[in-house]
């Protein structure tokens, strides 16, 4: 009888808790789309919405490959992100919005994947932690350039790294090795577009491209330890991967972009300790909110995370540690580092109420706080612009 009370009892819980996220769920693209709505192209936008060498508006796509062409040998190596932006300023504010939106869902899904927690509680909470733990809101995800730059950039980095993921069992450490094997269906004709997907998201940033092709080798190594052979697709991802790596960050135009940033006048002392300062401030202002909130987690799982876990972790580690090669940090860079921490947040959480389903209000309420401070930037925004704050 006991036992009969405990599951009507979770039954119960589990279904307020999937209303109540639902509701949750339809305030915040509703809110996400107006606050899209509510700002305008700026800035880069709108001088990428021209060929960039000379100030004639784009198009068609033919222009935005001569663009990019442009880009790519007089001012950096992003070529695929930029790309992506001159396509959406192409298509205009409304659609391009629509699109944001659209891509914000998706990546959300994708955390789903990455993590394994495909619940809806859990896609929800991606949304609030999206924007509540987020360093730079508006710029990461508001701006069209930063939404082309990270948003949609790292919704590709993410599905490249799911398809890595899924290859290794998650249980043991990447230290110990796993007896488990993974128990997963192939994924239909992965050889062939495991290709663009690999080219992309090493072409994506400087900082997450080389993270992700760690990530890929790694994946083909633990299984070359448990004497697995590595599949062909994964050996064609790394390798395509480990090429837009090199097209992004040898790219001409880095090394004109670099000499006009003044550095070279600084010594060398004084450049470690400016790289320095910038990469205290990514890990302890950044990055700080999604930190606080992962060691929490990692307190109540335990400190066997699951490998999976592990190369997340480390992959974050090298996308934060990255940026000591750069000679400047912007805050809106964390935003890719901040989702493959969110990515093991979401996971714990699953793996928590497996082993505790009582925490399933605590945990779900923590959740409402961070959804709350993102929904609280975006409604500040919309007051301030509509005139309700003044």
């Amino acid at each position: 009888m006991t036992l009969e009370r405990e599951a009507k009892t979770k039954q119960k819980t589990d279904r307020w808790i999937y209303i109540l996220s639902g509701i949750l769920l339809a305030i915040s693209i509703i809110v996400l789309y107006m606050t899209h709505r509510s700002i305008p192209f700026m800035m880069d936008d709108l001088w990428y919405s021209t060929l960039l060498s000379e100030d004639t508006p784009i198009a068609s796509f033919s222009d935005i490959v001569e663009s990019q062409i442009w880009h790519y040998f007089n001012w950096g190596g992003r070529s695929m992100t930029h790309g992506i932006l001159q396509l959406t300023l192409l298509l205009g504010e409304q659609t391009a919005d629509l699109l944001n939106v659209a891509v914000t869902l998706l990546l959300a899904g994708a955390v789903c994947l990455v993590s394994d927690n495909r619940r809806l509680p859990a896609f929800w909470a991606v949304l609030g932690m999206m924007l509540g733990l987020n360093a730079n809101w508006r710029m990461s995800m508001f701006w069209q350039a930063g939404a082309a730059n990270y948003l949609y950039i790292t919704l590709f980095i993410l599905l490249f790294a799911h398809c890595y993921l899924r290859e290794l069992p998650d249980e043991g450490s990447l230290f110990s090795g796993s007896d488990g094997q993974p128990s997963r269906k192939s994924l239909p004709w992965v050889t062939f577009w495991i290709i663009p997907l690999g080219l992309l998201t090493g072409w994506s940033n400087e900082n997450m491209g080389p993270a992700l092709w760690f990530l890929s080798l790694a994946v083909i190594l633990l299984r070359w330890r448990e004497k697995q052979r590595p599949k062909l697709w994964m050996i064609l991802g790394n390798l395509f991967c480990l090429s837009g790596c090199a097209f992004c960050i040898l790219a001409p135009g880095n090394f004109v972009r670099s000499a006009q940033s003044g550095e070279d006048q600084l010594g060398i002392l004084w450049k470690i300790f400016l790289r320095s300062y910038g990469e205290c401030k990514g890990a302890l202002e950044y990055l700080f909110p999604v930190l606080l909130v992962l060691l929490f987690l990692c307190i109540l799982h335990g400190p066997l995370l699951g490998r999976r876990n592990e190369l997340l972790l480390i992959c974050a580690l090298l996308s934060w540690g990255a940026f000591f090669l750069s000679p400047h940090y912007p805050d809106r860079a964390s935003f890719g580092t901040m989702m493959l921490c969110i990515c093991v947040i979401i996971s714990l959480a699953k793996k928590i109420l497996s082993k505790n389903a009582d925490l399933i209000w605590p945990l779900w309420g923590g959740a409402v706080f961070i959804w709350l401070r993102g929904i609280y930037f975006c409604a500040e925004h919309l007051a301030i612009t509509w005139g309700w704050i003044r």
